[in-house]
This record gives structure tokens, C-alpha cells and sequence, in this order.
């Protein structure tokens, strides 16, 4: 692997960079999961180190991100706890599987990230994320926009790179609020959970730390960053350049499995 000092040129501007995209977009990824891959870590090494400093990247955006998450504790009650779940019963599976096996799914996870956050948004959302709404809507609409955010969770869980993204469609289908503030509420949300995969991460895997702190440094700076660039750029936009990127990481990620 690359040395201490290389990473530290190559993994800090990387992070800040990443911490950017991770909070407007929910697509670090892009940016950091190749260069992991690049300065010699194994794929779910990457993963790992990349967890690890995304989680720097939520608390940024949630230092940044005050005025858009005042007054939606409700949302965050029921979001919290199913993601969390979710998170540790990927991260365990993460550790059930070959790393080759892990390798050649991915791409498949980021692609269909981009078609779905690419999907035209209803105008009238299908209910809120605390199950209460006027329209009072069906007891089994509110058990699937739970079981979706349980799934994110596992996926975060699993392949931390590009659940932004599945979070992001996810609550664009099931949240009335506006991008900012849902997006907000994204970021708090796959903090946390990074972090508790880090935990289930430190009782199977060796951690590589001279990869995470330079990383995790510029995904602090960048997700305190992010924030600020949301509120100036308008939701289409966002939702565009999110596809983009996921489709050409998907793309390049297949590439390096198959070919």
C-alpha cells in the first residue's frame, strides 16, 4: 500500500472532496471508494476505511445542517432506529460472504441507486415518514416505507459507499419536506449508522487507521461543506448529478470485476 505520507497527500483533499459529495449528493463514493481501491486496499478493506471516515462526514453535516433539522424529532424516531437495526445485520453479513463475491455485486447496488433517484417525484408524497399525514394513508404503505428504510440500513450495513443515495430516493418518495431538509435528515441519519458499523467492523476486521484519519479529517471539512453548497443549487440539479455520478461508478466498478 501506498506510504503514510502519500496517503496523507492523496487521502485528505480526497476526503474533503468526498465529504462534499456525500452530504449534497449522498455519493462519496464516486470520488473516495476508487481511490481506496487505488492506493492498494482490497475491496472490503476500501469499504471499511470508507465507512469509517464517512461517519466524519455526518457529523460535519450535522453540525452545518442545524436549521434544516429543527423541528423533524419525529421523523428522526422512527428513521433512527430502523436504520440502525438494518446496519448491523449488514455489516454482518458483509463479514458471511467472499470478498470476491462482494466485488461483483456492488456495481449492481449502485446502479439500481441511479434509477431510482433519477425517478420523476410525486408531487403528493406517499405519506410522511412518521406515518401521519391528512390523507391518513394505508397501514401497509407504512409498513413498506419502513421495510425500506430497514433495507437501506442492512445495505449501509454492507456496502457503506452510495446508501446516501438509496436513502435520498427513498425519503424523495416518502417525505413532503424539501430536498434541504430531508437531505438532513439523511445525513444525521447514515452518521450514525456508520458509525455503529464501525463498531461491528472493529470485532472482525483489522482496521487500517493510517488510511482513516486522513480521510476521515477531509470528510469532516467536506461534510461541513456540503451543507452550505445545498442550500444554493436547486434540487433537479442535485438529483441529475447524483444519477450521473452513480451511473459512471456503477460503470467503472463493473468493469474492474468482470473485465
Amino acid at each position: 500500500m501506498t506510504g503514510i505520507w502519500q496517503l496523507w497527500l492523496i487521502l485528505l483533499p480526497t476526503g474533503i472532496v468526498a465529504g462534499i459529495v456525500s452530504t449534497a449528493t449522498g455519493l462519496a463514493s464516486l470520488v473516495s471508494y476508487p481511490i481506496l481501491l487505488a492506493v492498494g486496499l482490497p475491496p472490503v478493506a476500501a469499504n471499511v476505511t470508507n465507512t469509517y471516515a464517512l461517519f466524519f462526514t455526518g457529523v460535519g453535516a450535522t453540525v452545518s445542517s442545524q436549521k434544516e433539522l429543527r423541528g423533524h424529532g419525529k421523523d428522526l424516531l422512527v428513521i433512527l432506529p430502523l436504520t440502525l437495526i438494518g446496519c448491523v445485520t449488514g455489516a454482518l453479513i458483509l463479514f458471511a460472504i467472499p470478498a470476491s463475491t462482494f466485488q461483483k455485486v456492488v456495481p449492481f447496488f449502485i446502479f439500481l441507486a441511479a434509477i431510482v433517484v433519477l425517478l420523476p417525484r410525486r408531487t403528493d408524497p406517499i405519506a410522511t415518514i412518521s406515518g401521519q399525514s391528512e390523507t391518513s394513508p394505508a397501514k401497509l404503505v407504512k409498513l413498506l416505507t419502513w421495510l425500506g428504510i430497514f433495507l437501506v440500513g442492512v445495505y449501509s450495513g454492507y456496502f457503506g459507499a452510495a446508501s446516501g443515495v438509496l436513502m435520498l430516493s427513498l425519503l424523495a418518495v416518502i417525505s413532503p419536506l424539501p430536498f434541504a431538509q430531508y437531505n438532513a435528515e439523511k445525513n444525521i441519519t447514515l452518521g450514525l449508522a456508520n458509525l455503529v458499523s464501525a463498531i461491528v467492523y472493529a470485532t472482525k476486521t483489522t482496521i487500517q487507521w493510517t488510511a482513516i484519519i486522513p480521510l476521515a479529517i477531509g470528510f469532516l471539512i467536506g461534510g461541513f461543506i456540503g451543507l452550505k453548497i445545498v442550500r444554493l443549487i436547486s434540487e433537479r440539479t442535485i438529483k441529475i448529478v447524483i444519477g450521473i455520478g452513480a451511473f459512471i461508478l456503477a460503470g467503472s466498478l463493473f468493469v474492474k470485476a468482470y473485465l
